[in-house]
């Protein structure tokens, strides 16, 4: 279960070539407020591309309220 006050978001990483969104990571957004930026295996592609992190909410960040 997550901590209360976590700072940890989880991203999706999008590939800057073929567009695909198929890695998901977590981020402090503390210590690293830009844009992340990583070189990922683009199966699709069989290489390696820049994959870059979506500005769009999941939707697994929010806490959702007990009813």
């Amino acid at each position: 279960m997550a901590k209360k006050g976590d700072k940890r978001k989880i991203i999706g990483l999008v590939s800057e070539e073929s567009g695909e969104r198929i890695y998901y990571t977590t981020k402090n957004t503390m210590n690293t407020p830009e844009k992340l930026t990583l070189k990922k295996y683009s199966p699709k592609l069989r290489r390696h591309v820049t994959f870059i992190e979506t500005k769009k909410s999941l939707g697994r960040n929010e806490v959702k309220p007990k009813k």
